[in-house]
């Protein structure tokens, strides 16, 4: 009997990190490239992902958001000015995913159905958000982080798998892993650098086949030649900046690791389309 493919909802959140730092603006912006690095490799190997883009970003760089267009990846929203939902009243956060979903679409973006908080900053304290994407016509969510971080409340009653909200929104939360009594978010971001790729190709093996493995990185996940400066949103701690460079060097090596397991990269909305069709 033929195995089951394993899906990869690999995913770029599509930020410039510089306009989170002090006087960010000052150094060399390096999303294009860091881009164009990720097309490449998804080229190479016959995949479409889906980009969660900010607004603000994609103003700056509109050329980049073209080509992932027409290159056939999925557009998504990650709000306009990458704030934690917690930061935003209700209005001003429903007004903002307007403002995201506008600039994407003038820009060719069409059928946008997903979004992601920033900073996985849809918490039980701030689900009062899926209303709002219910009514403005989202889909799904990749925006619960089901554990505790160090930086953010997460949301650990949410549970670790899949599902359907009240609202009708479909929430897709990163996958987690125990590590001895702390779980972890292995596939993506910091975590992903910072795991030894053994470990990591250990967890990707015990996912189970019945449910998505779920990750996310960012264009400077990748960079290695980024000039150092103290990042925004993590309180101007140094231990938390040096993890933000760490290992950047890693990354492709341990994504390739993954595809050597049997898992393929395909868009959220095409996940859905094979496990949630007709149930929204």
């Amino acid at each position: 009997m033929k195995t089951p493919v394993k899906h990869f909802l690999f995913s770029i959140d599509l930020e410039d990190v510089r306009l989170g730092a002090t006087n960010g603006l000052s150094y060399e912006p390096r999303v294009i490239q860091n881009v164009e690095k990720y097309l490449k490799w998804l080229n190479h190997n016959r995949f479409t992902c889906t980009f969660f883009i900010v607004g603000e970003t994609a103003a700056i760089y509109p050329s980049i958001i073209s080509e992932i267009i027409s290159e056939g990846h999925e557009i998504a929203c990650h709000t306009m000015h990458h704030k934690l939902i917690s930061c935003y009243t209700p209005a001003e956060f429903e007004k903002d995913l307007e403002d995201n979903l506008a600039i994407l679409q003038d820009l060719g973006a069409k059928d946008i159905i997903g979004f992601r908080a920033p900073s996985y900053s849809l918490t039980l304290q701030t689900q009062w958000a899926y209303d709002i994407l219910k009514r403005l016509g989202f889909l799904y969510s990749s925006s619960v982080l089901p554990t505790k971080n160090p930086l953010f409340t997460g949301w650990p009653q949410f549970g670790k798998s899949p599902k359907i909200t009240d609202q009708g929104i479909i929430e897709l939360p990163l996958t987690i892993r125990s590590l001895g009594l702390i779980s972890v978010p292995f596939s993506g971001g910091i975590y992903f650098r910072l795991l030894p790729k053994k470990l990591i190709g250990y967890f990707a093996r015990k996912q189970r086949h019945n449910e998505p493995l779920i990750g996310y990185f960012h264009p400077y996940d990748i960079d290695t030649e980024q000039e150092k400066f103290m990042q925004g949103g993590i309180n101007n701690s140094r231990f938390y900046n040096w993890l933000m460079y760490y290992n950047r060097g890693s990354v492709f090596d341990k994504l390739d690791a993954i595809l050597d397991y049997g898992y393929k990269v395909i868009t959220y909305k095409e996940y859905l389309s094979i496990e949630y069709n007709g149930r929204v």
